[in-house]
């Protein structure tokens, strides 16, 4: 859902429609080596000529580059986050060009929406989010490792007097049958002055070599294990500071008045400013900041601040809960009708906190004016347009003078795509406000992180099902509360009827087969600072429909399955990855003694994932997850092993946020500051996981995210037989240590 609805954003940079269609390959001559792109149509013939003729950028800017030694770089339009979605689209690139993947290296590319746009939010913003990073890559940069390929092929027919036609490409070398051959490195000068393909044919299923490999090793593996990978944290600039700052105790503060004399007192700190985010104290180096932080007194303006506390918020949506929706996301036949003429009547009420991203590398950027004028930023640039934009607008320059290094970045899962630029924008103001004489890092801590960061939205569920005399799921209606994460921002356009889709989907858009459906949506409007978090909506939603579906078959007397199943049309991708799921975990052989089984279905960013979590009980009230068996269809797998790293790995965000995570707040201020109160899964806590992938010859979906909505419902529904309660309140340990 979240890319269709991206096509509707409103920003100020101009929108871009593209199509598979729009995209004309190019090349040019990248010093001793070979650069290959696309140029949108849009672009008039003496434009393109003018920019090629001078660096590459804006309507006309490569994908790939092939040295005179034969490295090959893919320039990412996707953000790296852990991911793995630089290690796909070298891969695609890889393939078609048929390199040595030893040689590969993959950079982030930003500043340019013509070319680096994603495709499934409609081109008209260069992002990654959504779990689209392979769906928008899937074609261009197969193309782009295609005409690449023929180019070189070009290049050696014409140095060795022979056919193109005749010429083999395997591993990074050319080879023809009279015995010549030489690598890429070779040719590369000479095929960048060699006629651009008018189209190019790519590889057939049958001939692929690294798509689909379930042995491939990520190119980057080896320097993340040895610890030489760079990250933002990582970067060292001639006369670097550093700065950290103060952010308002409470949402919505402003500073009124602040005292930095002592501060300034301490050796290294270099000034303290104030910006419209908080006040930045800047230093030789992070320690001496943070000192120089610890002397600062400041007097707050908390008159527009939020000041209620999480009993209070949750209060309120309990209330909400019970009254008729503000806004309708779904309505299909007469719920209310088939609520009055149901045999049977079901009702219950989940409660999800705050949840924060807590990604390893908390965030920061560094900010340094050249003396050419242009603003170069080093950050997890994960909505690197709208960053350009703003950090345009607060260095009084233009976009085209911002210089984005595009960092890997040790997590994020969401937490980098904000509407205001946050962390980028303060390393920008405060290198501002001590007039750009050295770069600055702004540098966040966990604390800061925890305290002023930007958090997965609190939600209410009231949820209501019928069942007819025959134990078939006639009516179903849930009524969702909770905070809407684009309202007030640039994506506001997002929101139609009343109804923000990141709140109701997977909740709206149900596989199952039932007559009587009623969707409502109450937006509350609260100061607490909200963001998609890995997996947005179908953090919940699929929680408190799962479960509530465990207990209507219950009501119905019916096996958990087989009930869904039921629902279900038998070819589809639904059906299909629930028996996978069952098959494999056996779900009909009985378990051992003190073990027990539970189910969840799935559906987000395109992808169908069923898992089945198995526990036991630990002695003292409370489980342990011993194994998690999960069946996805994620269309075409490019890398199986990425594939299921990234559902393993959803298996363990979400089970630690389901079983002990949560933010909450006392006055407005934020309770957990460390992992010592807010506490993501711990190593020990973590099940086995086997993860069965649905082969597919449809385009590849989304990855990154979908592993997470399952895995919750399933450990409650398998808790619920273990323990005999019905877990309805977010963490389990509210329940569990009642």
């Amino acid at each position: 859902m979240i890319p269709k609805l991206m096509q509707s954003l409103t920003l100020s940079a101009p929108r871009i429609e593209t199509s598979r269609r729009q995209f004309l390959i190019g090349a040019l001559a990248a010093g001793t080596g070979i650069a290959v792109g696309f140029r949108l149509l849009t672009a008039s013939p003496a434009a393109a000529a003018e920019t090629a003729a001078d660096d590459g950028a804006h309507a006309f800017s490569p994908y790939v580059t092939i040295d005179g030694d034969g490295k090959v770089t893919v320039l990412s339009s996707q953000f790296e986050m852990g991911q793995g979605s630089y290690n796909g689209i070298a891969t695609l690139v890889a393939e078609e060009l048929d390199a040595d993947w030893s040689t590969i290296e993959v950079k982030g590319a930003a500043g340019n929406v013509q070319a680096y746009g994603n495709i499934a939010f409609g081109g008209a913003i260069q992002g990654t989010g959504g779990s689209t990073s392979m769906a928008s890559s899937w074609e261009r940069y197969r193309k782009a490792g295609a005409a690449a390929r023929a180019m070189l092929v070009a290049a050696a027919a014409a140095e060795w007097g022979v056919d193109a036609a005749e010429i083999t490409v395997d591993n990074g070398r050319l080879a023809h049958a009279s015995g010549k051959s030489g690598g890429f490195g070779e040719f590369a000068a000479k095929a960048a002055t060699m006629p651009v393909p008018a189209d190019v044919t790519l590889k057939q299923p049958g001939d692929w070599k690294l798509i689909g490999n379930g042995k491939l090793k990520r190119f980057d593996s080896a320097r993340k294990a040895n610890g030489t990978e760079q990250y933002t944290i990582d970067v060292k600039l001639p006369g670097m500071l550093t700065a950290v700052m103060i952010h308002p105790p409470v949402f919505g503060a402003k500073v009124k008045s602040f005292d930095a004399s002592a501060a300034k007192a301490i050796k290294g700190v270099v000034d303290v400013v104030e910006t419209p985010r908080g006040i930045a104290v800047i230093g030789e180096h992070m320690w001496v900041a943070i000192k120089g932080r610890d002397a600062v007194t400041v007097e707050w303006d908390e008159t527009a601040a939020e000041k209620r506390g999480t009993d209070e918020l949750m209060s309120m949506y309990r209330d909400l809960a019970e009254n008729p929706p503000a806004a309708v996301a779904r309505k299909d036949g007469d719920a209310e009708a088939a609520f009055a003429s149901a045999a049977k009547v079901i009702e219950g009420s989940f409660e999800f906190p705050y949840l924060a991203h807590a990604a390893m590398e908390p965030l920061n950027a560094v900010a340094r004016m050249n003396e050419d004028g242009t603003l170069e930023i080093w950050g997890g640039h994960q909505f690197p347009d709208v960053y350009q934009r703003l950090s345009a607008e607060i260095a009084g320059i233009a976009p085209e003078k911002v210089r984005l290094n595009v960092m890997k970045s040790g997590g994020s899962f969401g937490r980098r795509a904000v509407f205001d630029g946050d962390v980028v924008v303060e390393s920008v103001y405060a290198a501002k406000a001590i007039g750009f004489r050295a770069p600055v890092k702004v540098q966040w801590t966990r604390e800061d992180d925890m305290h002023a960061g930007r958090y997965r939205p609190a939600y209410v569920h009231s949820l209501k099902a019928g069942l007819d005399e025959n134990g078939k799921l006639v009516a179903w209606d849930d009524h969702i509360v909770g905070q809407s994460i684009v309202a007030k921002t640039a994506f506001q356009g997002m929101i139609q009827n009343g109804v923000d889709p990141t709140s109701v989907e997977g909740a709206h858009n149900l596989p199952y087969a039932i007559p009587n459906q009623t969707v409502g949506l109450t937006t509350t409007d609260v100061g607490v600072p909200v963001l998609w978090w890995r997996s947005v909506g179908s953090t919940h939603t699929a929680f408190a429909a799962e479960t509530f579906l465990d207990e209507a078959a219950e009501a119905a007397g019916s096996d958990p399955v087989e009930f869904r199943l039921s629902m279900l049309e038998p070819d589809s991708r639904h059906a299909k990855v629930l028996k996978l799921a069952a098959e494999k975990a056996e779900w009909q052989k009985p378990l051992a003694e003190g073990r027990f089984r539970g189910v969840a279905l799935a559906e987000s960013f395109g992808s169908v994932v069923a898992e089945i979590a198995e526990v036991s009980t630990d002695g003292n009230g409370g489980i342990k997850v011993e194994r998690v068996v999960a069946a996805v269809d994620c269309g075409l797998a490019i890398n199986p092993d990425q594939v299921r790293a990234q559902v393993e790995g959803g298996i363990g965000f979400g089970l630690g946020a389901i079983l002990g995570e949560e933010i909450t707040l006392t006055d407005g201020k934020v309770d957990q500051g460390n992992f010592d109160m807010y506490t993501p899964l711990r190593i020990d806590a973590m099940p086995k996981v086997e993860v069965h992938i649905v082969p597919s010859a449809n385009p590849p979906s989304g990855i990154g995210e979908p592993g997470v909505p399952p895995i919750g419902p399933a450990v409650a529904n398998a808790a619920y037989k273990a323990l005999g309660k019905r877990i309805r309140v977010m963490p389990f340990s509210k329940t569990l240590n009642a």
